[in-house]
């Protein structure tokens, strides 16, 4: 046979369709995670499909996003996802134990598995050799009930890496230097798998940092294959009975391959405001800076602390930059704890926060106004750390280690530092005493909600005809953080959706939830690859719950476009772009039979009443979508088959 490591794993988890390019596949899912921003809303729409018990292999509810504990939201939340866990069979990690996709690779992956996230950046278990979806919550809550994950089959990529990383070049650049080459929107419907003898020096840790990152380029997922490096990982991991080898067919086919020379790369950084606006370090040495964070689930690995405290060995912080560090899990902190590295960091003068999410989603340590600061995080968004004017660079542990030590964008090369070798230990103390494995018995366990806690909202049944005002008309690259921002102000109101949707488009207009509602709902047009980002499922609950029945748009990014669907929100294209032109807001639309062009698969003609033109739309649906559309949502739809 031919086949990639891919194919091999999606035709064994096959339940649905034909694994052609283009096609919809219903995939098998064997395990789950969920963090707590999302996580409340997936298990009330589980609740709320009446299942008693998850279904998977596995099923992990994390708590490492909304860790701040200003007033009881966020612990209420915790409360809620505590019991939920307990009474539907889910393991629960504990705020503090880390941050999902670090623990999951650590204590939970399996090669050759299937999981599915509530998180984009699920795809850091590619790293291990999963197949690991980054989705909405709703769609976790179906695969926890034994539903199959839907996808259209992507095209499988082959990234070839061959020679070695020089000293101080990290992972990270290699997903930088992937970013620069086919920017954010390369990856949509495609699967990167890496091969290549370049593969054999990166440790599962660094595979990971590459998997994670691939979220970026707006890939389906990114895989690594299984291997002696794989096993070695679990082993330390006391899981090797976990592992199994998967390899590429020696003459593997793949739809397309991209090269990339691990030996001609220097340390790269991403430049505000995107992930894909690459250059060299060194094009930027000298730079001030303020604030640099490290750690996030990019870069907070055992592997990318030991080079920190490496450079930072001996050395203090300079003393115009404040620098913060968070451990990926508790298992990297006790690490660092005993071999000494902790004190170092300290010595030199870095703040140690939990091992959370923290700044990466906005949630504590924002830079000062117009602040720059250099993070080793995977999004640098316009005020996704909080700050509406700051300047974020993304760059590798060893750049921010430097840097922390000059004050300014410093290349790790430029320094007089010794570099060390990293060698994992081949054995370390485990403690799962964080993670509450759910009760044999569950019969007596009781679901908690605080005041907080709302019912899912659910969305009536598609009209056949309707019609609304424009509210707003957005450019290209439009984020799920513009949508609906995180943060510690909006991230504690995931669990109620009336509140929460007050923020929908408030950095952009702080009127339109306001307008939204007095219009009666409404419509959204938008540029190219609208909804990248963050797979939060609320940039499309909370425009469901101010009656937005359509969204117009060039083109969506993929988790987004099902988040739309699964809401019951219409995700249209523009058949000719240029009619984007024709629109604006508070433009008058009115939408005829909608439902009849659906079935017969036409265009839908859109009547512009306020500039009196019409225009017609195109839509990408399978006929599954179509019938759950029709439903008002995926969670009517999957109640009405049960």
């Amino acid at each position: 046979m031919n086949e990639s490591i891919t194919k091999k794993i999606l035709k064994s988890h096959l339940l649905d369709g034909k694994l052609e390019y283009g096609n919809e596949i219903g995939l098998k899912i064997d395990q789950t995670l969920t963090q707590d921003a999302t996580g409340t809303m997936a298990y009330l729409q589980f609740e709320a499909m009446g299942f008693d018990k998850v279904r998977t292999e596995l099923s992990v509810s994390y708590v490492d996003h909304n860790t701040l504990q200003l007033g009881p939201l966020n612990s209420d939340d915790h409360l809620f996802l505590q019991t939920s866990a307990a009474k539907f069979g889910v393991y629960f990690s504990k705020a503090g134990n880390g941050i999902c996709h670090t623990v999951h690779l650590e204590r939970f992956g399996i090669p050759g598995k299937t999981l599915l996230g509530s998180d984009s950046h699920t795809p850091t278990a590619g790293g291990l050799g999963m197949l690991a979806f980054g989705a909405g919550g709703l769609d976790v809550a179906v695969a926890m009930a034994g539903g199959p994950y839907y996808i259209l089959m992507p095209k499988i990529v082959n990234v070839k890496l061959f020679g070695r990383l020089k000293k101080f070049v990290n992972a990270k650049d290699i997903i930088l230097k992937l970013l620069q080459m086919i920017k954010v929107k390369g990856g949509l419907n495609k699967i990167f798998e890496y091969t290549g003898d370049g593969i054999k020096s990166l440790s599962v840790y660094e595979r990971a940092t590459i998997t994670n990152m691939g979220a970026e380029t707006g890939a389906t997922t990114s895989i690594f294959p299984s291997d002696e490096i794989t096993y070695k990982f679990l082993k330390i991991q006391n899981r090797h009975k976990s592992f199994t080898q998967i390899l590429p067919d020696k003459n593997a086919l793949y739809d397309e391959t991209i090269e990339i020379n691990l030996s001609n790369l220097n340390p790269l950084i991403a430049k505000p405001h995107s992930p894909d606006n690459v250059v060299e370090v060194k094009e930027l040495e000298g730079l001030k800076l303020n604030q640099i964070c490290i750690g996030s689930c990019t870069n907070s690995s055992y592997k990318d602390l030991m080079s920190v405290i490496n450079i930072l060995k001996g050395k203090k912080v300079h003393k115009d930059v404040e620098v913060i560090l968070s451990p990926g899990s508790r298992q990297v902190l006790n690490l660092i704890s005993k071999n000494g590295g902790l004190e170092i960091l300290l010595k030199a003068g870095v703040r140690i926060i939990e091992p959370v999410c923290g700044p990466c989603i906005g949630m504590g340590f924002s830079p000062a106004s117009k602040g720059r600061s250099l993070r080793t995080f995977n999004r640098n968004f316009k005020a996704r750390s909080g700050t509406e004017d700051a300047e974020v660079y993304l760059a590798s542990p060893e750049v921010a280690a430097a840097s922390a030590i000059t004050g300014e964008i410093t290349d790790p090369n430029s320094l007089k530092i010794k570099y060390i070798n990293f060698k994992m230990p081949t054995e370390i103390t485990i403690d799962d005493s964080l993670i509450i494995p759910p009760p044999k018995d569950s019969s007596n366990v009781k679901i908690i909600k605080g005041p907080n806690i709302k019912e899912v909202p659910l969305k009536s049944k598609l009209e056949n005809e309707f019609s609304q005002y424009v509210l707003l008309k957005v450019g290209d690259n439009i984020t799920t953080d513009d949508i609906l921002p995180a943060g510690a102000k909006v991230l504690p109101l995931r669990s109620n959706i009336p509140a929460i949707s007050e923020f929908v488009f408030s950095k952009i207009d702080p009127d339109f939830s306001k307008n939204a509602k007095e219009k009666n709902g409404g419509l959204i047009v938008a540029g190219l690859n609208y909804g990248q980002g963050s797979s939060r499922e609320h940039a499309a609950i909370a425009p469901m719950f101010l009656g937005i029945k359509a969204v117009i748009a060039k083109n969506f990014a993929r988790i987004h476009k099902a988040n739309l669907i699964n809401f019951g929100i219409l995700p249209l294209e523009f058949e000719n772009q240029q009619d984007y032109e024709k629109i604006e807001k508070n433009d008058f639309l009115i939408f005829k039979n909608v439902i009849d062009s659906l079935e017969k698969n036409e265009p839908i003609v859109v009547e512009n009443k306020t500039k009196g033109i019409s225009f017609r739309l195109k839509y990408n649906l399978t006929n599954r979508e179509k019938e759950i559309l029709k439903a008002g949502g995926l969670l009517p739809y999957t109640k009405e088959r049960r």
